[in-house]
């Protein structure tokens, strides 16, 4: 049976155009060489018995040899259609690890030695105390410590309420967790008291009005189920009476006495009141009672004047930085105030919140969650207010819609046909024209040459000729024949797409650097800012904008991929600077070994939009990624960059 980390090897096996040296498996997979040789002593065996042998030279490195291709490929097709043979059910990552820790120490409500969690991991004293800086950097940002006692071990100090905000983020939330869900809720209560939980939530949120997610029920019923653990367990929240203002009078406060009295009943549990008071915490950072579905008059009583202010910020804020043109658009504005209103309750408890889709909008909407960092700087100054990742992802997904409407809305361009062969062939065109475009160009007129002069542009977005057109005009021009070919609708639809011959316009040669040895995120930012900077591009601030950026969300995207760029346009026009690395970097949880410095022009890009969908093809694009890491000269990574997949 294949471990993950054997699965992690052979991919990078098979990737590998050279033979790669176990110091390099060591760094891209992070564990130490040793433990390298070790796992690929016992693949190997493995590999021999289904058509491949892993191939070890001294001084060079390791190299997979495929003897028979049926028997392997049918090898391979066993490992990757069966996730129970390919995932082993031992934490082996160094994220994994962490996980497993930040669990393990969260569920004991005593001491634990070191040697006794190094024991259940298989690996070294050394290895756990590495991996416990980054286990304290977590339970931090809970508020949640480390005590230390000697003979004893370590425990979680902190208060309960952010113990179980953690316990809730830790053991229900995360993507890499490697153990069963169920097991999980095994351990806190049976599946059968979680129902128990569900029904009486949903009954008295239906009986109130109160409208809640999926996301938002299961949350609500994770922290029920939390909370029903530690209090049998003699653990409960303590709030002091400044954390009470603003709760018992809150409608969110007498649905949660109702929940919890038919909760203590069914599960034989007694909630003291200040329990009471942090479940309607938990309410109030729900969606609103009753049916909001954007409706105008509703807004209106639901978000005071403040938050309208506050809105009010944010968009023209967003719109001066990254001209997205969002300030009249109302239906964002009234989806930003119903999502806000309970976002600010639940970060001024600091609750966390689940968003399963923070991934996904950072690394395919980039422009959006730029957008919504932005928002939550607002916040933070208004309201002194932090937002984490998890809620800015979801006011990204605000925008993003915004953003797709607005895209939706100025999808049909307006033309004028020029063509000097007559009325008849004029027309031909226009309707083989929108036979073609029907939903997406209007065609305004059809004129001679001669008239265009007189012609006002005014609300055209293009001009299509069947002559050439010497004189300047505001607008582009096309020309294509008058019985449209293969070649003129290509035209035409690049047009469309906002496509360019060069994909690669925002990139300087001069501001190309391929395979640095830099060891760290800051390495690299530094080392990419002053080589900027020595160009001329930018001036002193440009670095410190860029790491104040980096501090709200690293900007890892995944497949070795990172695109860090300061908080707010510093250059006159847009550019890239590109760096590949000789080995990965950890860089916010993610490994990365090619880096794009994004810098926005203050020169406001049209095509800003289109310049991101480039940048995301490179990170969703994992041939192209390690093509272009492998590349040693600037003409053929640019050739590379530049190619069509």
């Amino acid at each position: 049976m294949l471990t993950s980390r054997m699965m992690l090897i052979l991919k990078e096996l098979m990737s590998a155009k050279s033979p790669i040296t176990s110091n390099d498996l060591a760094n891209r997979i992070q564990v130490t060489s040793r433990t390298i040789r070790n796992d690929i002593k016992e693949l190997n065996e493995i590999i021999l018995q289904n058509g491949g042998c892993i191939k070890s030279t001294r001084g060079i490195g390791y190299e997979l040899e495929i003897q028979s291709s049926k028997t392997f490929k049918l090898f391979l097709q066993e490992i990757f259609q069966n996730s129970a043979v390919s995932t082993s059910k031992s934490p082996n990552s160094h994220e994994e690890r962490v996980n497993y820790i930040v669990r393990k120490l969260l569920l004991v409500n005593s001491y634990i030695k070191l040697e006794e969690i190094a024991d259940e991991l298989y690996i070294s004293k050394s290895t756990l105390k590495n991996d416990l800086v980054e286990v304290r950097k977590r339970l931090k940002s809970f508020k949640l410590e480390i005590e230390s006692k000697p003979y004893y071990g370590i425990k979680v100090k902190g208060k309960e309420m952010n113990l179980r905000f953690c316990l809730s983020e830790y053991l229900f939330n995360r993507k890499e967790i490697w153990v069963d869900m169920q097991n999980q809720l095994d351990f806190i209560c049976s599946k059968e008291e979680i129902n128990k939980i569900k029904t009486i939530i949903l009954e008295e949120a239906k009986t109130n009005e109160i409208e809640m997610s999926d996301i938002t029920l299961n949350n609500l019923s994770i922290h029920f189920a939390i909370a029903c653990k530690r209090i049998k367990d003699k653990n409960y929240v303590l709030l002091a009476p400044k954390d009470f203002e603003g709760i018992y009078n809150q409608r969110e406060y007498d649905v949660a006495k109702q929940i919890v009295t038919k909760i203590e009943i069914a599960l034989n549990v007694s909630f003291p009141e200040t329990e009471i008071a942090y479940i309607a915490i938990h309410l109030l950072g729900t969606n609103k009672i009753a049916n909001t579905n954007l409706n105008k008059q509703e807004f209106e009583s639901f978000v005071n004047n403040t938050l309208k202010d506050i809105i009010n910020e944010i968009l023209i804020k967003i719109d001066n930085r990254l001209n997205l043109r969002l300030q009249d658009d109302e239906e964002l504005f009234i989806a930003l105030g119903f999502h806000l209103k309970p976002a600010i309750n639940r970060l001024r408890y600091g609750m966390n919140v689940r968003n399963p889709m923070l991934d996904e909008m950072k690394t395919k909407y980039p422009l959006a969650f730029d957008a919504a960092i932005l928002a939550s700087k607002v916040l933070r100054e208004r309201l002194g207010i932090e937002m984490d990742e998890d809620e800015i992802g979801y006011i990204a997904l605000h925008i993003s819609v915004a953003m797709y409407r607005q895209k939706m809305n100025q999808c049909v361009k307006r033309c004028i046909i020029v063509c000097a062969s007559g009325m008849g062939s004029a027309m031909l065109l226009k309707y083989k024209l929108q036979s073609i475009y029907f939903n997406r160009i209007v065609v305004v007129d059809t004129i001679d040459y001669y008239r265009l002069n007189e012609t006002s542009l005014q609300n055209i977005d293009f001009i299509l000729t069947t002559i050439p057109i010497e004189i300047g005009l505001s607008v582009p021009i096309i020309y294509v024949n008058t019985i449209l070919g293969t070649e003129d609708i290509g035209k035409i639809e690049d047009y469309l797409q906002n496509r360019t011959e060069n994909k690669i316009d925002y990139v300087k040669e001069d501001l190309i650097f391929l395979q640095k040895d830099l060891q760290t995120k800051e390495e690299v930012i530094k080392f990419l800012v002053n080589e900027i900077k020595a160009a001329g591009y930018v001036d002193g601030s440009f670095g410190d904008s860029v790491l104040e950026r980096e501090r709200l969300s690293p900007t890892s995207f995944g497949n070795l991929v990172a695109i860090p760029h300061p908080m707010t346009p510093l250059t006159s026009e847009t550019l890239w600077a590109l760096c590949t690395l000789k080995r990965p970097i950890d860089w916010g949880g993610n490994r990365v070994q090619f880096v794009c410095l994004l810098s926005l022009g203050e020169n406001k890009t049209p095509d800003l939009q289109r310049m991101y969908e480039y940048l995301i093809e490179i990170v969703e694009n994992e041939q192209k990624v390690k093509q272009l890491i492998c590349c040693k000269e600037k003409e053929g990574f640019i050739e590379v960059l530049n190619a069509t997949y």
